[in-house]
C-alpha cells in the first residue's frame, strides 16, 4: 500500500475511507424515512446556525431591555435562560422558536408529529448544556434531538 493512501485516508476522515472500500451510506435523512430534498428534508447545519444565531440576538435583545435594566454583564447572563423559555414555550406550541421559523425549519419527532412537552424539555435543557448539540450522527442529528427522538426539517 502506497503511504499516501494512509495519509490521504486517514485527512479524509473514516467516512472517505469507507466509501473508497465501497461502503454506500445515502443521504442524510434516509435512514428516518425522509425525503433528500425540499420539504421535509433534514435541515442544512448552515441554517440550523443562522436560526440559532437569530434566536440567540432575539433574547439578548430582550433580556437587555426587559429584565436586565440595560445592565450589559446582566444581559448575557439572563439571556441564556431567556433563550431556554422562548425555545421551551417555541418548541411545545408551534414546533419551532422564531429562528427557525425565519429560517423556514421545524423540530418534529420522528414519527413527524409536534414534540410532547416532555420531549421538548429533554431537548432543551440538552441545548442549554451546548456540547450534545456539538456531537452529531451521520444524519446530522445532534445528542439533543436524538435523545428527544426529534429531528429539524424544512418547511
Amino acid at each position: 500500500m502506497d503511504n499516501r493512501e494512509v495519509v490521504g485516508s486517514w485527512l479524509s476522515g473514516p467516512r472517505a475511507a469507507a466509501e473508497q472500500m465501497g461502503v454506500e451510506f445515502g443521504y442524510r435523512g434516509e435512514r428516518l424515512g425522509l425525503p433528500e430534498d425540499g420539504p421535509g428534508s433534514i435541515a442544512s447545519v448552515g441554517r440550523r446556525i443562522a436560526a440559532i444565531f437569530i434566536d440567540w440576538v432575539l433574547c439578548v435583545l430582550i433580556a437587555y431591555g426587559l429584565i436586565a435594566h440595560r445592565d450589559v454583564h446582566s444581559a448575557n447572563n439572563w439571556a441564556l435562560a431567556v433563550f431556554g423559555a422562548v425555545s421551551l414555550i417555541g418548541l411545545s406550541l408551534v414546533g419551532g422558536t422564531p429562528g427557525k421559523m425565519i429560517t423556514r425549519l421545524r423540530v418534529v419527532g420522528l414519527d413527524g408529529r409536534r414534540l410532547s412537552p416532555l420531549a421538548a424539555v429533554i431537548r432543551t435543557v440538552l441545548l442549554l448544556l451546548v456540547i450534545p448539540a456539538l456531537v452529531w450522527d451521520r444524519d446530522t442529528r445532534g445528542l439533543h434531538d436524538k435523545a428527544a427522538k426529534a429531528v429539524q426539517i424544512r418547511i
